[in-house]
């Protein structure tokens, strides 16, 4: 067993290294073996005399055969997109990004992020535990990038103690999406602690609220919804009778959750991703020919469009997604709403009857995309529970700063990035512009993928860490 000294070794004690632990869970999948390991974090790290505590889960994933070297190879961390979602174990590291990263020499750590999946999640259940709402609220605050940041680096100082190569104590970063702003945040704080840096569809806007990102936004869930309803013409009349039924009729789902008009909208987010366009057209063509042959939506439709949103499953995504974008004191304010109803009210209106009773019949229901709005608070089962969280912190003005544009643009670690021209959720533009606010940024633009290009190809993280390597040049 390998061990390493502590400030006790005068006394005769020793400490066992994180990596040699013999009470963490171990097991093989295909291309790896995997060790499941929980760290102890403070709930704010910039508060050493709060003694509240978060458990945050990683899986560590070891190319296999080089068990015995697991002391010696760099790591890379997976941050996933969100705000609000787990990293799953993968079935298999032979393929995919998984096998790039072995290829490119590494082990790979797959985060939990605080308050979700395995790391102290955050649910209706979990908050009950803190009594008023005003201490759910300040609760909620610390689960933000810098915070998840933060986690980060403590795990990195645990996973590489006693290596005394300063370069091998670094880590190297992949971040998909709300992965991609962490990365961003983690360059602004650690800078000396990264080896290199890759971003996928997630450049995020220097910003300080999030009111001129859905400025943007909204105009590509325009374009998005003109494709698809050209892609598929007829369920221009197929959206207009699902709505007009939802709009007239009570329907539950099978979560306790309700179908209104609205959140049958929210299936537009699949537009982002590739293949959406043919999966909410198979949930519209169900759904249409349900209602012709018996006047009601199946269970089967009803439980397909329950999955196809995650909101209660995560509800994090839908309390502190506006968050993402505030610094600096700035309150949300439910910003997707309020730039909808004063910019957009036309294209995504809501008010059902005067939709409805229009003349002209083939005017399209558009779908909204990623965006969360306050009447969710009653439309999803989990939501309802935690509706003072979430209005509490939309009002909240006590967000600090993300990102510091200084310490971005004198950047000297070596960071690239894709920026997916087409992306729904992550503006090109403003991707393009930290683009060039970020020192030594490498940027890659395509047409070729949406915003799940990561998944979709493999080529996406070779591309990149062949820019970092420097094998390619002309972009």
């Amino acid at each position: 067993m390998r061990v390493t000294q502590n400030d006790n070794m005068a006394q005769g004690t020793v400490e066992v290294h994180e990596l040699d632990r013999q009470d963490v869970e171990s097991y093989f999948i295909p291309g790896g073996k995997v060790f499941e390991r929980f760290f102890d974090c403070p709930l704010d790290h910039l508060q050493p005399s709060d003694e509240r505590r978060l458990r945050i889960f990683a899986r560590h994933i070891v190319p296999l055969g080089k068990e015995d070297k697991m002391h010696e190879l760099p790591f890379i961390l997976y941050l996933q997109g969100g705000p609000g979602f787990e990293c799953r174990l993968p079935a298999s590291v032979k393929s995919g990004w998984y096998r790039t990263a072995i290829d490119e020499g590494y082990q790979i750590l797959l985060l939990d992020q605080r308050g979700t999946g395995l790391s102290s999640p955050i649910n209706s259940s979990t908050l009950d535990q803190h009594f008023t709402t005003a201490d759910k609220v300040e609760y909620v605050t610390h689960f933000r990038a810098d915070d998840i940041v933060r986690d980060c680096e403590h795990i990195r100082n645990v996973l590489c103690r006693g290596r005394t190569d300063k370069a091998s104590r670094k880590i190297t970063l992949l971040g998909q999406s709300f992965g991609g702003f962490c990365i961003a945040t983690y360059l602004s704080l650690f800078p000396d602690s990264i080896s290199k840096a890759l971003i996928t569809g997630g450049i995020p806007p220097l910003v300080e609220s999030p009111d001129t990102v859905y400025m943007a936004t909204y105009q590509r869930m325009i374009a998005r919804n003109k494709q698809y309803y050209a892609t598929f013409p007829r369920d221009i009349s197929r959206v207009r009778k699902i709505i007009e039924h939802l709009n007239k009729t009570e329907v539950s789902l099978p979560d306790g959750g309700r179908l209104s008009p609205r959140r049958f909208q929210q299936l537009g987010i699949k537009f982002g991703y590739t293949g959406g366009f043919n999966t909410l057209h198979q949930i519209v063509f169900q759904a249409a020919s349900d209602l012709e042959m018996t006047g009601k939506l199946s269970t089967h439709t009803l439980a397909e469009i329950t999955q196809l949103t995650s909101f209660d499953t995560n509800p994090l995504y839908c309390i502190m997604h506006e968050s993402i974008y505030c610094q600096n004191g700035n309150a949300s304010r439910w910003s997707a709403h309020r730039v909808r109803e004063q910019f957009f009210a036309d294209e995504f209106e809501h008010e059902w009857n005067k939709v409805l009773a229009r003349k002209d019949s083939s005017a399209p229901v558009y779908f909204t995309g990623e965006s969360v709005y306050p009447w969710m608070l009653d439309d999803y089962a989990e939501l309802r529970k935690l509706q003072d969280v979430a209005i509490g912190l939309a009002e909240y003005t006590g967000w600090g700063q993300l990102y510091n544009t200084k310490v971005l643009a004198s950047n000297r670690t070596p960071v690239a990035g894709i920026a997916y021209y087409n992306d729904m959720f992550v503006d090109f533009n403003f991707s393009e512009q930290t683009s060039k606010s970020i020192g030594g940024f490498h940027l890659w633009v395509s047409n070729a993928y949406l915003h799940n290009g990561i998944s979709a190809s493999p080529h996406v993280p070779e591309y990149l860490f062949q820019l970092l390597r420097g094998d390619i040049t002309d972009l």
